[in-house]
């Protein structure tokens, strides 16, 4: 294992308030996504959408990295430049996404284990070939009555420490993302609880497979209520909570959690990021910045609408969104800033 390599990258995407721009949709997701619009899920339409994202001018000065699908990391743009190449020349380093998805656990109704191992090595030497320098895992735990179990969060840890494991003997830093779901009507603190105990558990997984935290990101869920809660929770309540989490659960070897929205609004992922860097006021061991998907993707999305005629408008809309979470990212995010569109 290359620790130094490793380091090195994983500083590199926590850079300067820099965040990540996760778009690695399946090809049925992304289908979907497209049918609000009317748009033909074909390989050129999410070529042109993606090569939309990745080319925007500008967009490496506040996303260091971006999370692709298999597809994607393949695809090469019309004049023939891989997508890789264009990415390193835009400043944005190349991740890929590694897990197979969230199926049944076996003799526990309503949770989910990742698969997703068999054959990961293989896989892992040749994204690396192609350009890959981190990869994504997600594992996924619903609250709910009776659940999480035990089984649920070994299941999970354990396949998430394996996979990063695997990533750092391939040189591949890895982001580990047990996401728990916002599902539910379930309250502030039993998230708290949930999201503590599957934190513990992972670096315990972890350090079990002797996987240097120093050469990782953690993408972490925020400590929310359920969105169908009765009594939801203001701005700095999800802060202060999810602070509390990470210091109980995180260990000081990790150099950075990068959060993920989990069907926040895009401005409320902002503000709940800005919020934790103000109250924290960069007294924590790790640096606190974003991975988001449709908190940065929507607008753009809205804007292009599968017409290549938009694209520069689309862009703008993009790194407007970029812009406002690197803010919050390092603290200064006003909502103010939300009617300052480029």
């Amino acid at each position: 294992m290359d620790t130094a390599t490793l380091e090195d990258i994983a500083q590199r995407m926590l850079a300067n308030g820099k965040g990540l721009l996760a778009i690695d949709e399946s090809t049925p997701t992304c289908g979907k996504r497209f049918a609000d619009y009317g748009i033909e899920n074909s390989e050129d339409n999410r070529r042109d959408y993606r090569a939309l994202l990745l080319s925007a001018p500008g967009l490496g000065e506040n996303i260091s990295g971006a999370i692709l699908y298999d597809e994607t990391l393949r695809m090469k743009m019309a004049d023939g430049m891989p997508f890789p190449q264009m990415m390193n020349d835009n400043g944005i380093l190349p991740g890929i996404k590694v897990d197979t998805g969230a199926k049944d656990l076996a003799g526990h109704p309503g949770e989910k284990v990742t698969e997703g191992l068999d054959g990961l090595r293989e896989r892992l030497a040749e994204y690396h070939a192609m350009g890959a320098r981190f990869a994504k895992w997600r594992a996924v735990i619903t609250i709910g009555d009776g659940i999480p179990s035990r089984a649920c969060y070994r299941a999970n840890a354990h396949a998430l420490a394996r996979y990063a494991a695997l990533c750092q003997e391939a040189a591949i830093v890895p982001v580990v993302e047990p996401e728990v779901l916002l599902d539910g009507d379930h309250t502030i603190d039993r998230c708290y609880e949930v999201t503590e105990e599957t934190l513990t558990r992972l670096f315990a997984e972890l350090r079990d497979q002797n996987v240097h935290l120093p050469g990782l990101i953690l993408k972490s869920s925020m400590v929310l209520p359920g969105k169908n809660a009765a009594r939801q929770a203001d701005v700095g309540e999800v802060a202060a909570a999810t602070l509390r989490c990470l210091y109980a659960s995180v260990p000081a070897a990790v150099p950075g959690i990068a959060f993920l929205s989990g069907g926040q609004s895009n401005e409320d992922a902002t503000a709940h990021l800005d919020a934790m860097n103000k109250q924290d006021a960069g007294a924590a061991p790790w640096r606190l910045t974003f991975s988001y998907a449709r908190a940065l993707q929507q607008p753009a999305l809205d804007t292009w609408r599968g017409d290549n005629a938009n694209t520069g408008p689309a862009q703008q809309a993009l790194l407007h969104r970029a812009r406002c979470n690197r803010a919050a990212a390092q603290g200064e995010y006003d909502p103010s800033q939300e009617r300052q569109v480029a």
